[in-house]
């Protein structure tokens, strides 16, 4: 209302009174109104929204995504996700081959000794180092998103991978292998990638839990 007041007084062009009154009711109710009688597209009830309300179409997909955290509507995919390896290649888990090929990259940089490119192996080599093998295992024993907010996780997955190198470090102490550039970096690559795939694996049982899957 204060904004559609707003707009008025600086003599922007007048909301019309019906769509006063419509959002009057507001997001939440109009949105559960509709999709409460029938089961409705989300691309289709965000455009319906967006044409009755006058908002844009980010602030009412951001609505709608809170609804469904208080379970008042339920978004849910036309095909949900029942393997584990459809759920793999679905953007739900853009988080998991960004983490790995960040991974992999740092791998393959630490045979760079010159160039542009020695300075993306430091890039690479500190998050393998100071930031990967800590979020890796965060994402594991906090699968849900709302477990944690972003800050602790940032921060617990740097204080985890400063606890979880060392370790790794002593294992290798104790191998043929020894505490060496390329066994310390596959050993932690692996770990990582060991722990991405189980935090992956439970997103996706939460996710059939939620589906009804």
């Amino acid at each position: 209302m204060a904004r559609a007041q707003q707009q008025e007084e600086k003599g922007s062009r007048p909301i019309p009174a019906e769509v006063k009154d419509v959002r009057r009711i507001g997001i939440e109710k109009l949105a559960i109104a509709k999709s409460a009688s029938e089961t409705i597209e989300l691309s289709k009830l965000v455009d319906e929204l967006a044409r009755e309300l006058d908002y844009p179409r980010d602030r009412i997909i951001a609505a709608l995504m809170e609804l469904n955290e208080k379970h008042e509507v339920k978004l849910a995919e036309k095909s949900p996700y029942r393997s584990l390896s459809s759920y793999a290649l679905s953007p739900a888990s853009l988080w998991y081959w960004a983490a790995v090929g960040a991974t992999l990259l740092s791998l393959g940089l630490i045979f760079v000794t010159s160039g542009l490119a020695l300075y993306l192996r430091y890039v690479f080599g500190g998050l393998l180092v100071l930031f990967l093998p800590g979020y890796s295992l965060i994402e594991l024993l906090y699968s849900k998103k709302k477990e944690l907010d972003d800050l602790t996780r940032v921060a617990l997955s740097i204080g985890l991978s400063l606890a979880l190198v060392p370790l790794t470090g002593l294992v290798l102490n104790y191998t043929p292998f020894g505490i060496r550039l390329i066994p310390v970096a596959l050993s932690l690559a692996l770990l990582t990638i060991i722990l991405l795939t189980g935090a992956l694996r439970r997103k996706h049982s939460y996710y059939k839990l939620a589906n009804d899957v």
